[in-house]
């Protein structure tokens, strides 16, 4: 409808500005990647190349969410600003380097160790709560394919009182932050707090069992 997204409402059509998309690339519109998507929408990209809507992410930026990227970030940052990063990352291993991969092969017990191609806590290794069986699975694999392979120390994540049927027991969480950029850069006052409702779990994925809970922001 001249150009723009418009989304058909009980009082007619409303135009869109701005879509939050969780689809890949490839189901994002037929007329432009796969003819198949029956998820996309025909017509968005044109829309979006002329500039009458916004999608964020924006096609292309999911090679930053390659966890394979996540290890270079420090020399990201160094080789544009020439300045070392504030934050640390934590330890990743990169099982494509032969020396690291090596290592992680050694001491796939302690470590966590992560598909770089999956999401949701799919293709995971927690070393310290997997058994011999899923140990020795996941080595084959990483041998066999080392480059879709990253591992980190395994990390001891906060924890919170969380009710559990009729009582308190505490549960492992992990907050992420909202930040947004364009001309300046804005930290949002709150955040998404992910919680492990499964007891003694460290994996917070809403798709492996974990939930959200309220993010209270208090001043100084």
């Amino acid at each position: 409808m001249d150009g723009f997204v418009k989304m058909r409402t009980p009082v007619g059509f409303r135009r869109v500005d701005v879509i939050y998309r969780r689809l890949n690339d490839d189901f994002l519109d037929p007329t432009v990647f796969r003819s198949d998507s029956l998820l996309g929408v025909k017509g968005l990209m044109k829309a979006y190349c002329e500039g009458k809507v916004a999608l964020a992410n924006a096609p292309g930026t999911g090679v930053a969410d390659d966890k394979a990227i996540y290890a270079c970030v420090p020399k990201i940052i160094k080789y544009y600003s020439g300045e070392d990063p504030i934050l640390s990352n934590v330890p990743t291993y990169s099982c494509w380097d032969r020396r690291e991969c090596e290592y992680v092969l050694e001491n796939l017990e302690k470590l966590v160790v992560k598909s770089v191609n999956e999401s949701g806590g799919y293709g995971m290794l927690v070393g310290p709560h997997a058994s011999d069986v899923e140990i020795e699975e996941f080595a084959g694999r990483i041998r066999a394919n080392p480059r879709s392979y990253i591992a980190q120390p395994t990390l001891a994540l906060s924890r919170v009182s969380t009710i559990v049927e009729d009582h308190l027991e505490g549960r492992h969480v992990d907050l992420r932050p909202f930040v947004l950029y364009g001309e300046d850069i804005y930290v949002m006052p709150g955040g998404l707090t992910r919680v492990a409702l499964k007891k003694g779990s460290l994996v917070v994925n809403s798709s492996q069992g974990g939930g959200s809970k309220d993010t209270w922001v208090l001043s100084g």
